[in-house]
């Protein structure tokens, strides 16, 4: 059984005598530490006819130091077009080809997208290498909720288009991870503060490599920071709060406690306290306890 069918199938350094079945394999390489590359992602590669890369001269260094022989193509958003007709030929010969972004999991803000779907298009098998991912990594240290979350990828980098996106995105109850280049960290964090609010966030920069760094604040604080230092090459992750739940169901509840109590002033008017609260409690859906309190504080002199 191939590789591609059998996720326990290797183990230990790249294994040439691996047998992997035809088709088109998506590998996660690592976004920083070259140690953060799977063992069935090292065989894989070294099986492969032809391993496409974004930059075939990233991936050569990864290659040198897992001691991986592989022939390499470059495949990026420049050739695409012209290269993709020809990658699907070779899988339709039956061909075993792995594609590489130069960090991280491929189309993931990265090409690879329409490949995938040409190659499935065709009835070709596509498998899967998981890997590092600066998303989940990102996440994960940002101390921010991640039961829920939302990947936006990178902003437009044009002010206006940038901050029409971000007001797509404020409403979002989720978690909302970006990427961004640094430089444009600064302005990017303005707008967020602007548009999004007083929220927190994260911004990591040189995930898993030897200068990581990870900064935490509010959104105008983050803000503040980035304009004051210097300016640094590489791309960042931006990890902010999603809309408060919390804030939105308060809200709701004031709403719903108005209603009630707007109902009951009618009914009391002209019925006992009981039969009051059973119509409110039957006309506005509302458990009869809660009903019945509003009545109390009602009668009492409370909410007016």
């Amino acid at each position: 059984m191939g590789v591609g069918e059998d996720s326990t199938a290797s183990a230990g350094r790249p294994q040439s005598g691996v047998l992997l079945t035809p088709g088109l394999y998506v590998v996660a390489t690592p976004i920083g530490n070259a140690r953060d590359i799977t063992l069935r992602a090292l065989d894989v590669l070294a099986a492969a006819d032809v391993v496409l890369a974004e930059d075939t001269r990233v991936a050569a260094k990864l290659f040198a130091i897992h001691g991986i022989r592989a022939r390499l193509s470059t495949y990026n958003e420049h050739n695409a077009e012209r290269e993709r007709p020809r990658v699907l030929a070779r899988l339709r010969a039956g061909a075993r080809v792995a594609l590489i972004s130069d960090a991280g999991t491929p189309l993931v803000s990265d090409p690879g997208f329409k490949l995938v779907r040409e190659a499935l298009k065709e009835s070709t098998r596509v498998y899967a290498v998981p890997g590092a991912s600066a998303v989940l990594a990102g996440l994960v240290v940002s101390g921010l909720p991640s039961d829920r979350f939302l990947f936006a990828g990178f902003l437009p980098t044009k002010t206006r288009e940038r901050r029409r996106a971000l007001e797509k995105l404020k409403d979002a109850q989720t978690t909302l991870i970006f990427f961004e280049s640094t430089r444009r960290l600064a302005e990017t964090l303005r707008d967020m503060s602007e548009i999004l609010g007083s929220r927190t966030g994260a911004v990591m920069r040189e995930l898993t490599k030897l200068h990581e760094e990870t900064q935490r604040g509010e959104l105008a604080d983050l803000a503040r920071r980035f304009a004051s230092g210097a300016v640094v090459k590489g791309e960042a992750t931006i990890v902010v709060h999603g809309v408060e739940k919390l804030q939105k169901g308060v809200a709701q509840e004031r709403d719903e406690e108005d209603r009630i109590d707007q109902l009951l002033r009618h009914a009391l008017v002209w019925m006992p306290l009981r039969e009051a609260v059973d119509l409110v409690s039957a006309a506005s859906e509302a458990k009869r306890k809660i009903v019945y309190a509003r009545a109390l504080k009602l009668k009492s002199g409370g909410p007016r």
